[in-house]
């Protein structure tokens, strides 16, 4: 029997109108989406919430995204959850880069995408993490 629960995705950033956007992007693309502002209401949410990917923007207030990050994989029911970072930290250049090399210095082996990111750009990185077992071009 096929499983038609929608995939669960933990949005973080500190900005409300990034929140909004990218939720907005995510459920009409069908996604379950929890959201969270600082790095220990991330922290918190990804326990509770047990999402099957982090989107997780790395200039946050009190834990950095990398330090959420570092966190969360200690964690014995977080450590396999896979995280996006999105930041504007760097730019699509730099982003360009860390796919290329297969990850970022700050990223460990976890996805980055600069900031602003467009809706196709961000729900390819997503499918490609979520459904591996699908074509992408």
């Amino acid at each position: 029997m096929l499983n038609n629960k929608p995939k669960k995705i933990l949005l973080v950033d500190d900005e409300k109108d990034v929140l909004v956007y990218l939720g907005n992007i995510l459920r009409r693309a069908h996604f379950d989406v929890v959201t969270a502002e600082s790095g220990q209401e991330a922290i918190e949410a990804a326990r509770k919430s047990s999402p099957d990917l982090i989107i997780l923007d790395i200039l946050i207030p009190d834990i950095s995204g990398t330090g959420v990050a570092t966190i969360l994989s200690e964690g014995e029911s977080t450590k396999h959850i896979p995280i996006i970072f999105l930041t504007g930290m760097i730019n699509k250049q730099e982003e360009a880069l860390t796919k290329k090399q297969g990850a970022g210095s700050v990223a460990g082996s976890h996805r980055v995408l600069a900031k602003p990111v467009n809706k196709k750009e961000l729900l390819a990185a997503i499918d490609k993490i979520l459904f591996p077992e699908r074509e992408h071009s």
